[in-house]
């Protein structure tokens, strides 16, 4: 699935293209992605100037001017991508929305877990209503490690899944929640509320180090994942002990464990990150 450094690579490439034009026909080639396309047929969402491409979270936001937006989602296998109308469409492009100017933004999703949604804003530059229940933003300065500390604070939950909560910060996925859990020295398997502080400062910094290397590494290609260009995430090279069960600890030697935490995949250094 596509996390916060994967959307983010996402999100720049589209707000260098999208801006200034706008969408003159929205055409759908199934009935439904996660959610049913026909509010798509929607006229008001064509011939708006479109204002800017942001994220929040894992979510894409198109905003048009007049407070129109679309929300989009990648899912677990969604791809974006700017071609010219003529250009064949792939099997699984489910959306095209053809531009002014001849291009077509184009909806990849195999499995069909994305979405794609329109909305309307309270007011320009704002999010959508749909998004309000997300928690900060993790390179934001609300990230910190005293908010980390309170909001692990008598969670018995373990540690790697408090991270991926998106009401307690948004965008950890578990590529990047093992990656920071290892470099912080903390066993994904402690309960969040026994976190001390001390490693809660730890943990805040190579959150926000790990995704910034990520996002200038155009994020993480394991298996689906493309930018709007059609190249892959990079930083699959720079991974300690993500996806490397069996393999010697980059710090110590000892072997790399994997261990099932809420149905994710979850690995760690027996020795550089104990239990608590």
């Amino acid at each position: 699935m596509p996390e916060l450094p994967e959307v983010e690579t996402v999100k720049r490439a589209l707000d260098k293209r999208l801006p200034g034009h706008e969408f003159v026909k929205i055409d759908t080639y199934v009935p439904a992605l996660r959610f049913p396309l026909g509010s798509l047929g929607d006229h008001a969402l064509l011939h708006r100037k479109i204002m800017a491409v942001r994220r929040r979270a894992r979510y894409l936001i198109v905003e048009m001017e007049g407070c129109r937006a679309l929300l989009l989602h990648l899912g677990m296998t969604g791809t974006l991508r700017i071609v010219p109308a003529v250009a064949p469409r792939l099997k699984h492009e489910h959306v095209v929305l053809l531009l002014e100017n001849g291009d077509t933004l184009r909806f990849e999703d195999p499995r069909r877990f994305g979405f794609i949604l329109p909305c309307v804003l309270s007011a320009p530059g704002v999010d959508p209503k749909e998004l309000a229940a997300l928690g900060p933003e993790p390179l934001s300065d609300d990230f910190s490690a005293e908010y980390l500390y309170q909001a692990f604070k008598g969670r018995k939950t373990r540690v790697k899944t408090a991270l991926m909560d998106n009401s307690i910060v948004v965008g950890v996925g578990n590529i990047y929640a093992n990656e920071s859990l290892f470099l912080s020295g903390i066993n994904p398997l402690t309960p969040a509320g026994k976190v001390p502080l001390s490693q809660c400062e730890l943990l805040v910094d190579n959150v926000k180090a790990t995704l910034r290397r990520a996002i200038d590494a155009g994020g993480t290609t394991i298996s689906d994942f493309k930018g709007v260009d059609g190249s892959e995430g990079k930083f699959v090279l720079q991974l300690n002990v993500y996806g490397k069960s069996g393999e010697p600890c980059p710090k110590c030697g000892t072997e790399i464990a994997r261990v099932a935490i809420g149905g994710r995949s979850s690995f760690y250094c027996s020795r550089c990150q104990k239990e608590q």
